[in-house]
């Protein structure tokens, strides 16, 4: 390791040895160790010791939701015209892109207005299961192009962010800083987050530490995973490094005093994969993660990155292969997830620095973009959709750029308020007084009512979430629709019924959805009286209704009521 990054001089009392000390910075130092990131162990010259959280870390803490956030970073720029592809405006596409678009045969249309390229076809299970919506036009007003300034503008949140100035904190990182304020003398009794790779990223920097534990890459973690320990200590460079000695004693000090390795050993001992995931270091990172997920290991955010997308040139086969291995890992992961029930509570996005250009360039790639899709991953979304207005491609910026339609911060804030349930105001204050315009992704904890999201066939309200099974979604008079009581229920052979009483006669219409809001017959369309009924699904739609989770919609008297049904 010594003589991989920089070899020391040979001697102290030399012309070299103060830039020596520039070189081997503090920063240098951890990350030669790999624990840049753990500021929870190291702060100056004293050593912190990872003991119980304290009264008030342990009473926030114990508010807080159990869902987890997975951010996935596509460093290098993803091309969004590459991602989800606009079949209403695909011969602008085509044309823009004589050499590298994709053909009309190979687009896995998913709606009659949008597609993604067949090499992305595992992720259609998780559309027909509700379990994957994609924001179009994501980025900022006067978007970056350049990659450090632009990732650090989707990790900062500062749009004032120029070259290397910039605010040097993170929007996780304050998150984390109002959760544990006390979080260099008392470390929560899990790691805050997890991250693989990506030394210096933003994310989860606060004032005065970082609150991720940082591996470099997923060897690291899949050896403290399976050791326990940070770092071996009988490694074979330390024989002929000038600091040997010094860097085996603090590894040595590292692993007995950063407690985090050991409950991610027994986390990962507890957890089992019980999905054979490919070989390559994208599933292998969600692999780790989904057994560290179900082994209970108690963090609430994890970021993983896949490099690659900088697709200059040759990006057809590029970027085949980068979004195949993410559609099938993502597909792998929550079907993991779901033997143990745990998929409704895992939220997976990405995000990139840019997107590419519209035009592609002379060497079968394109160049730095402004707008792009995020896509978002799990249960949780209770139904897939295509979310906002995409960029039109005839109308672009002078360098040939999509403009952004959704800024960034609004997706951030919805996770923020809506998915870890964190307080409106304090979403505003971690965004950097950013004022609060949530997105309808599909979950909600804070009650804002938010617009229907439109679906294939028109507009569906999404089902309650599975958090609070009896609740019914936000209706113009609660007074009114409170009152009705409706749940589905299986009272034989798994054969999907729906209880309904009412308080008061009315005309009552129950329209069934499949779970991609195409409509799928009629449950129930006349007069009821004051009472209960029981109406079973199957006897009102004899045709086949296939295995899976549909939506039913009640309108009573214009307003509307709906829950999700599985039909098994």
């Amino acid at each position: 390791m010594c003589d991989t990054h920089h070899t020391p001089y040979k001697g102290l009392q030399h012309d070299g040895h103060d830039d020596e000390h520039k070189i081997w910075s503090r920063r240098s130092f951890l990350q030669a160790l790999g624990i840049a990131g753990s500021g929870s162990m190291m702060l100056g010259a004293n050593m912190l010791t990872a003991s119980a959280p304290s009264g008030l870390s342990a009473g926030i803490a114990a508010a807080e939701t159990d869902n987890i956030l997975i951010l996935i970073r596509l460093s290098g720029g993803n091309d969004g015209l590459s991602t989800v592809i606009p079949i209403e405006q695909y011969d602008a596409y085509a044309n823009a892109r004589p050499n590298i678009y994709i053909p009309e045969s190979k687009v896995l249309k998913l709606t009659d207005e949008f597609g993604v390229p067949s090499y992305m076809s595992a992720l259609e299970p998780l559309w027909g299961n509700g379990q994957f919506k994609a924001v179009h036009g994501v980025g900022y007003q006067n978007q970056s192009l350049s990659h450090f300034t632009g990732s650090d503008i989707f990790a900062n949140t500062d749009l004032t962010t120029t070259g290397f100035s910039g605010l040097n904190t993170g929007w996780m990182g304050r998150h984390f800083e109002n959760i544990y304020p006390d979080y260099l003398i008392n470390p929560p009794a899990a790691p805050a987050a997890i991250q693989i790779g990506q030394f210096g990223n933003l994310v989860f920097q606060g004032e005065e530490t970082n609150y991720a534990f940082v591996t470099s890459n997923v060897n690291q973690l899949e050896e403290i995973a399976e050791s326990g320990v940070v770092y071996g200590l009988e490694d074979t460079l330390f024989n002929d490094c000038m600091y040997g000695d010094q860097l085996k004693f603090l590894r040595g000090v590292a692993n007995t005093t950063y407690e985090y390795s050991g409950l991610i050993h027994q986390a990962y001992e507890r957890g089992q994969n019980q999905v054979e995931y490919q070989d390559n270091g994208f599933a292998r990172q969600l692999a780790l993660l989904a057994r560290l997920i179900k082994g209970n290991l108690g963090t609430k955010v994890y970021m993983i990155s896949m490099g690659g997308f900088d697709t200059h040139g040759n990006q057809p086969l590029a970027h085949e292969r980068l979004m195949t291995n993410l559609s099938v890992a993502v597909n792998n992961f929550y079907e993991d997830l779901a033997f143990t029930e745990q998929d409704n509570k895992v939220l997976s996005m990405t995000f990139s620095e840019f997107g590419r250009r519209i035009f592609e360039n002379g060497s079968n790639g394109t160049d730095h973009g402004k707008a792009a899709p995020t896509l978002f991953f799990g249960s949780g979304l209770n139904g897939s959709a295509f979310v906002g207005d995409h960029p039109t491609l005839e109308d672009p910026d002078g360098r040939g750029n999509l403009e952004y339609t959704m800024d960034f911060r609004n997706l951030y804030a919805t996770v923020l308020a809506e998915w870890l349930c964190v307080d409106i105001p304090l979403v505003e204050q971690h965004l950097l007084n950013h004022s609060y315009s949530p997105v309808n992704l599909g979950f909600n904890c804070s009650g804002v009512d938010f617009p229907e999201i439109v679906y294939n066939d028109g507009p569906v309200t999404p089902p309650t979430p599975p958090s609070d099974p009896d609740a019914t979604d936000p209706v113009q008079d609660p007074n009114l629709l409170n009152a009705i009581v409706h749940k589905p229920y299986y009272p034989t052979d798994s054969t999907p019924h729906i209880y309904l009483e009412m308080p008061f006669s009315a005309h009552v219409d129950i329209q069934l959805f499949n779970i991609l809001g195409q409509r799928v017959g009629t449950v129930f369309n006349e007069m009821m009286l004051e009472g209960s009924t029981e109406i079973n699904i199957r006897e009102r739609i004899p045709e086949h209704l296939s295995s899976g989770k549909y939506i039913y919609r009640i309108n009573v008297q214009n307003q509307k009521m709906s829950k999700s049904v599985m039909v098994a």
